[in-house]
């Protein structure tokens, strides 16, 4: 059987990312985590919810999970041996076997794995961008605009942008958009735009520093992002006649 575009994308994903992972969970914690004031749980957490959602959906990419099918349970084995072997191997190198860690890597892995349970790829995709943003951003105590600017405005840029894009692909497919109207450019905005703005007064309510700089780049990403889609949509629409 033919494996779709998106499939092989998710695949990928996950060839990069899952040894990138293990890259990362041993090499010395870089000081700037530490002067940022960090929290590894959440980090953990969202490490490896990223990891099932790629797992899930390289191997099936059109399926909810359902917990009387094997997949799920095989996944999870998976993913709890890996987080036992990554956890034992991280002190042979330097770094702390912390079980607390690992009871954070299971929550992070049930967490992907029950809303997949209710969620598609699409949807499963925002909803996990969506929390990856909402912990990135609210995960440091210290000042990231002032610690690292380019970094946390690429963050700022390239997060937004991806999050619009998923965003305007789960309106197409639960509601097909004719792409000709204004009306597509209410919704496609305003959903990102809302999100933006709970992250951020979230971040307000937890103590954390708002910076105006990051709110505008996050604006500009979804406002590119979603007029790039636009003009390119229409074009596909509406190609232009030679003479």
């Amino acid at each position: 059987m033919a494996l779709s575009l998106r499939q092989k994308m998710t695949i990928i994903a996950l060839a990069f990312y899952w040894p990138t992972l293990f890259v990362l969970g041993h090499i010395p914690i870089p000081q700037v985590v530490y002067q940022a004031e960090v929290s590894d749980k959440s980090l953990h957490f969202l490490a490896y919810l990223i990891l099932v959602f790629l797992l899930w959906f390289a191997i099936n990419p059109d399926k909810k999970v359902n917990w009387r099918k094997a997949a799920p349970w095989w996944i999870l084995l998976v993913v709890v041996s890996y987080g036992i072997a990554d956890e034992i191997s991280q002190g042979y190198v330097g770094r702390n076997c912390d079980i607390l860690d690992f009871f954070t890597n299971l929550i992070g892995s049930l967490t992907g794995l029950v809303l997949f349970t209710i969620f598609t790829f699409w949807p499963a995709a925002l909803l996990v961008t969506g929390i990856v943003i909402f912990g990135i951003t609210n995960i440091a105590r210290a000042n990231l605009a002032d610690m690292l600017p380019i970094a946390n405005a690429m963050f700022h840029l390239f997060a937004y942008a991806a999050f619009t894009v998923l965003w305007i692909q789960c309106l197409h497919t639960f509601k097909p958009i004719k792409i000709s109207k204004i009306n597509l450019l209410v919704p496609a905005l305003a959903g990102p735009i809302a999100f933006l703005f709970t992250v951020k007064l979230s971040s307000m309510i937890l103590g954390r520093v708002v910076v105006m700089s990051d709110i505008i780049v996050s604006i500009g990403a979804i406002i590119a992002t979603v007029g790039v889609f636009y003009l390119t949509t229409s074009y596909q629409k509406n190609p232009s006649t030679e003479s």
